[in-house]
């Protein structure tokens, strides 16, 4: 094991590019979908609309300061640097619990299906297996993370691609076995809005939380052989990504599909193919919706040690976390994610309604907080270059510093409305409580011990750069 402290940049532009492509498309978007069409009907469509803008304003903030500062901690960083050290603490450590989690509901849905398609294989040896396959991708190097992770989001690609193929020439009349439904759908049935705005803008709430993922590309950036160039491409691909995988299709799901049609919106890209007259359209369904999981499981643990990496890179986490192999991957920093990601998922099993509800529900919010602070940064970190280096910025956010007031207040109106959502309240209440016990431990535990050797590694690394230069 070498004890270098420097990841390898084997990471390939077409690798950042297709992982903030994948980091968008999962499971939520093919099966939650239906949810949102069935309880707000066409009026869904402004939902995701809201929503993606959200996450577009998000992403553009993110790509200026990855610009001028690729580092695989990402928005910790950001948040260190503009805001404190107790911030980009508090942030990293968020982060890293927000994936685990996510790592732990992954491999058991993972699990589910395998069990769905081979009844001898229980559910548990499932997640087990593809947890660990997921985890030998990524301590082999970061660049079988990236190539594995390619494929994945190429195959989902594909199969949105497809469906917006399919969707349109139905939507036109272009099937003659199958009816166009024009308008009928849209204006139909109740019209735009036939439950009242109330469930569109409860549905902006729920839909955010689905479109997290694109951040991954701001930290994967920071190991790939040109960081900027790549920042700038996943960046700017944000817009046409949102616009085309989310908001095309969910428009052709509500031109074809009724939203009275339950039944049918419960897996809605299979019953607009089954319509179509594509064979075993439901399994190939469920197949792509098997590989957004893994999607997620392989980018869930590369995220997850990328941050303790980093943490531990600015003393705020064990010194273990920096020892790399010769391929330049943090080893001990992913089997401490995998282990603590199976640990997790093991309460599914063993108290699912108590402990797996309780974790679950505690990293639930964590996004919405870590895009406030990423927020809060960008206007800080925005002065400091408009005073000190105006010509390093790349990419620029629209109409500074009124759309980021905007987002931050559209942002912390999403968080708090969780509050008087039933299904979300106890999600609202546990975030908040672990954001609260998190920057507790900052200044009760890293405060003192943690400002020196930080201040010492800025020192150092303030030397390496004027060597560069």
């Amino acid at each position: 094991m070498a004890q270098q402290q420097d990841l390898q940049k084997n990471l390939k532009t077409r690798h950042v590019t297709m992982i903030s492509i994948g980091g968008v498309i999962g499971a939520g978007l093919f099966v939650g979908s239906g949810a949102m069409i069935t309880s707000a009907g066409p009026g869904a469509l402004l939902s995701y609309i809201i929503g993606g803008l959200m996450v577009v304003l998000v992403m553009r903030m993110l790509g200026e300061m990855a610009v001028l500062n690729p580092d695989s901690g990402s928005f910790a960083t950001y948040a260190r640097q503009a805001i404190g050290p107790w911030a980009g603490f508090t942030i990293g450590w968020l982060y890293w619990f927000n994936w685990v989690i996510i790592v732990a509901i992954e491999a058991t849905l993972v699990g589910a299906y395998i069990h769905g398609w081979f009844p001898s294989i229980p559910v548990w040896v499932g997640s087990l297996t593809l947890t660990l396959l997921m985890t030998i991708t990524n301590i082999y190097s970061v660049k079988s993370y990236g190539e594995f992770e390619y494929w994945l989001a190429f195959i989902k690609v594909v199969a949105i691609v497809a469906f917006l193929c399919v969707g349109t020439v139905m939507v036109f009349g272009g099937l003659p076995w199958v009816e166009s439904p024009g308008f009928s759908n849209i204006i139909g049935h109740g019209g735009f809005f036939p439950n009242g705005y109330i469930p569109v803008l409860l549905n902006v709430v729920f839909i955010t939380f689905s479109l997290v993922g694109s951040e991954v590309a701001a930290i994967a950036a920071g190991e790939s052989d040109n960081p900027e160039k790549n920042v700038v491409k996943a960046i700017n691909s944000v817009v046409w990504r949102i616009l085309v995988f989310f908001i095309g299709s969910v428009a052709v799901l509500v031109t074809i599909l009724p939203w009275t049609a339950s039944e049918l919106l419960k897996t809605p890209y299979a019953s607009v193919f089954d319509m179509a007259g594509l064979p075993a359209a439901g399994e190939i369904m469920n197949i792509v919706v098997f590989i957004s999981l893994l999607s997620v499981l392989n980018s869930g643990l590369y995220t997850s040690s990328r941050m303790l990496y980093s943490l531990a890179h600015k003393g705020e986490g064990h010194r273990i976390f920096l020892r790399v192999n010769r391929k330049g991957v943090p080893v001990w920093a992913v089997l401490t994610s995998t282990c603590f990601a199976y640990i997790c998922a093991m309460f599914k099993f063993i108290s699912p309604d108590k402990l797996f509800v309780f974790l679950a529900s505690s990293a639930g919010g964590v996004t919405m907080i870590v895009y406030i602070f990423i927020a809060i940064s960008h206007i800080r970190l925005r002065r400091k270059s408009e005073r000190e280096n105006p010509g390093a910025l790349k990419i620029k956010m629209w109409l500074f510093p009124y759309l980021t007031y905007a987002t931050i207040a559209a942002l912390a109106v999403i968080f708090i409305a969780q509050a008087f959502i039933e299904e979300m309240r106890l999600q609202f209440y546990l975030t908040s409580l672990i954001t609260v016990l998190v920057i507790g431990s900052y200044f009760v535990f890293y405060r003192k011990k943690q400002a020196p050797s930080y201040e010492r590694g800025e020192e150092k690394e303030e030397k390496r750069k004027r060597k560069i230069m």
